[in-house]
């Protein structure tokens, strides 16, 4: 990332919101290009090295939902939702598949420029991890790469994984043991803390329950603890 000038990418089919907040994003010092489509979004993508997206949920064609799914199943920049107040469910869903955050229009270009150059912190910083040496973990036969973000059952089978669901199980088996608060895991996951999103917390728990334990409605390895969270209890080995 140019630390001196982030290259943002606006994606936002309204041409009045779009061009006037990209000129107010270049004058905070972000180099910014813009997109009217999901379609320019993608060659926008491949073409530049782009730091950040802000991302508009509702587009015709393809709405930005689709196009948030595909940067985080490429592992693409970071992603802040721009989204009307009441499409609360598409902003879950979007947390889900991977967003960092969201802003809520209409909004103020202040925030939305403070919540930037938190995401962009987290990004260069990365989440907070246990100081340990090696990128893989193993818990009950199951194997965790954290470097290729990869998880293998105890016959090595590949388990597929959404990104989402990978930053939960890697919060989870960093941390095993301890007690993670729903707003815990999420600034671990998504660098956010938000009290309706709770459930977006959950619906990734239960996904990943359904992946790798023998019976999800009896969890061994993510345990509820009632009132405060949950907990990977299985013994985790650092390899």
């Amino acid at each position: 990332m140019n630390k001196s000038r982030p290259h943002l990418l606006l994606v936002d089919d309204e041409a009045s919101i779009r061009e006037p907040l990209g000129k107010y994003l270049e004058r905070q010092g972000f180099r910014v290009t813009d997109a009217a489509n999901a379609s320019t979004a993608r060659s926008a993508l491949l073409s530049y090295d782009i730091d950040l997206v802000l991302l508009d949920i509702m587009m015709p064609d393809e709405d930005g939902l689709s196009l948030c799914r595909y940067i985080s199943a490429h592992d693409g920049p970071p992603v802040i939702l721009l989204t009307a107040k009441s499409e609360e469910t598409d902003r879950i869903i979007g947390l889900e598949i991977g967003a960092d955050d969201y802003v809520i229009k209409p909004f103020s270009p202040r925030e939305l420029v403070a919540r930037i150059k938190a995401v962009l912190r987290r990004v260069t910083s990365g989440a907070p991890k246990l100081d340990r040496s090696g990128n893989s973990f193993n818990f009950d036969g199951w194997t965790v790469n954290t470097t290729e973000q990869t998880l293998h059952d105890p016959e090595g089978i590949l388990v597929p994984l959404s990104s989402g669901e990978f930053r939960m199980l890697e919060a989870l088996v960093e941390r095993a043991g301890q007690v993670l608060t729903r707003d815990q895991l999420l600034d671990l996951t998504r660098g956010r803390e938000g009290g309706p999103f709770d459930r977006a917390i959950d619906n990734q728990v239960s996904r990943l329950r359904r992946k790798i334990e023998r019976d999800p409605k009896d969890p061994q390895h993510i345990k509820t603890i009632w009132g405060g969270g949950y907990r990977f209890s299985t013994t985790v080995t650092r390899l």
